[in-house]
Order: C-alpha cells, then sequence, then structure tokens
C-alpha cells in the first residue's frame, strides 16, 4: 500500500503562520485582559456580563464590609459587583458604622474611601497654665492665646502654639513670643494674623497698636506704635487676601461665581480648593450640568434649589451642590472665663462678623494703581472700629469666627459645632456623628492640621482658669 507524500509549507509560510498566530494570540489575549479589568466577568449561565468595581477603603484599615447587610469582605479589596444600588457599611471595633448607599456603574470603579472616627475618643490637656482668646492662623498650623495665670509674672503674655507634625517633634509645648507689661495686657486686647502668618496685629485697649514677630520673642523695648500706620498696613494685608480671593474665585462655574459675588456670603474653600462651602442668604436654583461630571460621581441626594440660610457645599470637580444644615446657624458664644485674682476676664465684642467678598469684578485683573496704592483696598476697615476691623480680617482666614460650622483638614467633613458638642459630617451631608458630647468652650474648636485631633477649651473644676485641650481622633 502506497501512502501520498504529505507536502509541508515551506520555512517561509511557517514563519508567516506562526507570526499570524501570535499576533492573533496578542491581540485576544490584550482584548480579554482589558475586558476583564473593565468588570467583564462569565456567568453561571455562561454569558460574558459586565460588572462595576467597588473599591472598599478605609482609615484604619483592616475593617469589616457589609454589602446590604451582609459580610463580604474587609477593607483594602476590590469587590466585582452588578450594577445596582447598594447598602454599604463599613464596620470597626471602636469606630461609628460608616454607611452609604453607593450606585455600582457597569465598568466604573466607585471608592468609599471611609474615614472611621472613635467612638471614645482620648481628651488631653495641651495647655497648664489657662488659654484666651485661642486664634488660629490662616493657614492653621499655628495657633495664638493668651496665658494670664502663670507661676511667674513674666510667663504671662502672648504664646504660639505649633499645630505642624515634623517626623520628630522637638518642641511640643507652646512658646512666648510678647511678654505682659503695664500698660499692655494680652487678656484685653484684640488681634489677628497677618495673611502668611508671619505677624500678629495687637490692638490694646489703651489705642496701641503693635506688630509681633510670630517666629521669635519680642521684646516691648524694640517695638514701636503702627497705629499711625495702621491704615496702610490693613490695606496690604486686605490686598493680599484680595489676590487669593480672584484665583479661587476664577475656578468656579459662571453661575457658581455669580452666586458667591452677587449674592452668598460667608464663602470658604476646602482646603484642597475643590469644595465650596457657602451660606445663601437668597434662593437662586442651581441650574444642571454646569460643568461635565466626572464617571463614577457622587449619586448621594443633591439640593439644586437653595434655601435662604442654609450652608451648602458645591463640589467644583463632581457639579454637585449638597444640603449640610438648614436656617441660619448661631455664632458660639464662648464660655466664660472664671474670674480670679490672677486674672481678668477678656474683653469680648458685640460685633458680628460675615465674611465679605473683597473682589465684586473678580473676572478682571486687579489694576496696577490698586497694586502700588494698596490703601484703595479697605472694606474690612470701612465704617468700622478698629476692633471690629480685626475680627472681620479673623473672619476671613477661617470660619470659626462666622459660625458653627468649619472645614475638616482632609477636605471630604465638615465640623458642627453647638453648644451640647462636636459633629463630624460628610461634605454630602451623609455619616453624621458626635465626636464629643462633654463641656467645652463652642467659641475654640479648632482642628488640627493633619486632622488628628481636634482643639477646645474647657474647665474640670469651677473657678479655675480653662486649658486648652486636644480631642485626639486618629
Amino acid at each position: 500500500m502506497k501512502f501520498a507524500k504529505l507536502k509541508l509549507p515551506s520555512p517561509a509560510k511557517m514563519r508567516l503562520l506562526i507570526f499570524l498566530s501570535t499576533i492573533l494570540f496578542i491581540f485576544f489575549g490584550t482584548f480579554l485582559m482589558i475586558r476583564y479589568a473593565q468588570g467583564y466577568r462569565p456567568t453561571r449561565s455562561g454569558v460574558i456580563k459586565g460588572t462595576g468595581l467597588l473599591s472598599a477603603g478605609s482609615y484604619p484599615t483592616a475593617a469589616e464590609v457589609y454589602i446590604n447587610g451582609k459580610l463580604t469582605t474587609a477593607t483594602d479589596n476590590t469587590l466585582n459587583l452588578d450594577p445596582n444600588l447598594y447598602d454599604v457599611e463599613i464596620k470597626k471595633d471602636g469606630y461609628h458604622t460608616w454607611k452609604k448607599q453607593l450606585q455600582i456603574t457597569a465598568e466604573l470603579v466607585t471608592e468609599t474611601s471611609a474615614q472611621l472616627f472613635p467612638i471614645s475618643p482620648t481628651l488631653e490637656p495641651l495647655t497648664y497654665t489657662g488659654a484666651i482668646q485661642a486664634v488660629p492662623s490662616p493657614d492653621g498650623t499655628k495657633l495664638a492665646f493668651t496665658v494670664a495665670s502663670a507661676s511667674a509674672i513674666a510667663k504671662n503674655g502672648l504664646y504660639i502654639q505649633d499645630l505642624s507634625s515634623p517626623p520628630i517633634n522637638l518642641n511640643k509645648t507652646a512658646r512666648q513670643i510678647a511678654r505682659t507689661e503695664p500698660g499692655y495686657n494680652y487678656v484685653t486686647s484684640s488681634y489677628t494674623w497677618s495673611p502668611n502668618g508671619s505677624e500678629i496685629l495687637v490692638a490694646f485697649e489703651s489705642g496701641a497698636h503693635i506688630l509681633l514677630s510670630a517666629s521669635t520673642f519680642n521684646d516691648l523695648a524694640d517695638l514701636t506704635d503702627v497705629t499711625v500706620r495702621l491704615p496702610q498696613i490693613l490695606s496690604e494685608w486686605e490686598l493680599e487676601l484680595a489676590r487669593e480671593e480672584r484665583v479661587q474665585l476664577l475656578k468656579l462655574p459662571d453661575f457658581m461665581a455669580t452666586v458667591a459675588t452677587g449674592s452668598a456670603t460667608n464663602l470658604y474653600f476646602s482646603p484642597d480648593n475643590k469644595k465650596l462651602l457657602y451660606q445663601a442668604p437668597t434662593a437662586p436654583a442651581i441650574p444642571s450640568h454646569l460643568i461635565h461630571a466626572l464617571p463614577a460621581s457622587p449619586t448621594q441626594p443633591q439640593s439644586r434649589g437653595i434655601k435662604p440660610g442654609s450652608w451648602y457645599i458645591y463640589d467644583l470637580k463632581e457639579d454637585k451642590n449638597f444640603l449640610i444644615a438648614e436656617g441660619t446657624l448661631p455664632t458660639p458664644a464662648p464660655s466664660p472665663t472664671p474670674k480670679s485674682k490672677k486674672s481678668l476676664a477678656p474683653l469680648k465684642s458685640v460685633f458680628t462678623p460675615t465674611k465679605l467678598t473683597l473682589l465684586p469684578n473678580f473676572t478682571e485683573a486687579i489694576p496696577a494703581e490698586l497694586i502700588s496704592s494698596p490703601s484703595a483696598f479697605h472694606a474690612l476697615q470701612n465704617n468700622v472700629t478698629t476692633l471690629e476691623s480685626i475680627t472681620l480680617f479673623n473672619a476671613q482666614y477661617s470660619p470659626i469666627f462666622v459660625g458653627t460650622i468649619q472645614w475638616y483638614p482632609d477636605s471630604n467633613h465638615l465640623i458642627l459645632t453647638s453648644a451640647n458638642g462636636i459633629d463630624i459630617v460628610e461634605y454630602d451631608g451623609t455619616n453624621r456623628f458626635t465626636l464629643y458630647g462633654g463641656p467645652m468652650d463652642p467659641s475654640i474648636v479648632y482642628p488640627w492640621p493633619d486632622g488628628s485631633k481636634i482643639i477646645t477649651r474647657l474647665s474640670f473644676s469651677e473657678g479655675t482658669i480653662p486649658n486648652l485641650y486636644t480631642i485626639k481622633l486618629k
């Protein structure tokens, strides 16, 4: 029996066949990898179906993740879920439970990034000799306050507490920058920071005004009264604030920029400048789609309709507007400072500040003649006393001076203060928890720059000078 001779392809054809097979394999494999990364998975019926990804993250880590009430995984993990609306809970012993409804969309990644806050935070003293009139610096890295009950008279005066957290902090205690002298009593004075945080302007009851360096001790003998130059100094500071304000307002969509400069008050950008906290005295409805929202944007209910007097958050990145608090929030009244032989109660002004918009025509560059003549900037000095002007400058720096609401350093939360305690809430109005519910001074509530602590003032015994305390959150 004869067999037909098998004819093999030529070497050139073999090489071509292998090349084409390799290209086809790479193309098909790459296609499968891309579809897998997009969330496509085979079902039990053999159909390949698109899914969404839930990236469940939390701080601290190793928390339990519940999907629709069922324990599913731990944080720092990614889950494939069918497109749908899910109830997501993140739990960890000793911490408040984080809850949110999340819309999972095919081919998109939804992140939680849940910040968990302790149920029973630690309370630690920051000062031991009393603290009066605590005023944070514009960048939030320092805190100025007055001491009037130190054991040695020379230790009474103005102090600076550094709030930064370097790897090795060799000086955790506050440092004195000025000493109380006859006629220069810091207890009854008012003070504010320069916009760059390098100087502190102090206004005394006697009518004197001095500029103190925030970095060194200031000997009164080397200082001069700046009352004559005060209008120019404040105008130069206002010019710095106006420049910063213009840069921030230019980031807003046209409609929100109109609201910000025309009707809204108390505008405060988040630390990352991506969100805007504002109070609305009028009721303009915010149109939809001011900007193109990013994929997998927050799905929490919005409030495009504005209620006068309420507080809102506008997300510049996602074009979302969230209601935070209804109604006008009261200005927190400070706890009375106990009177003793060693101290006097601080002078308190009845003036209620409002953060002002310094540049109604912010789209236009600041004219050169105004820059060369800073005295042209006087909105914070118009028809007010020097003490009221100082209060207005403080209001420009931080909402702690305006009301009971302010930004938390992570730009994703807000701190709400009442006479009953301190709450924290996410910028979309969800996950509101009480961080502290004990006695405190509601006028002094300020977060540590890294969000690890919150500073407040309290006294544990009647008749003693209150001290600054930290509420440890991390």
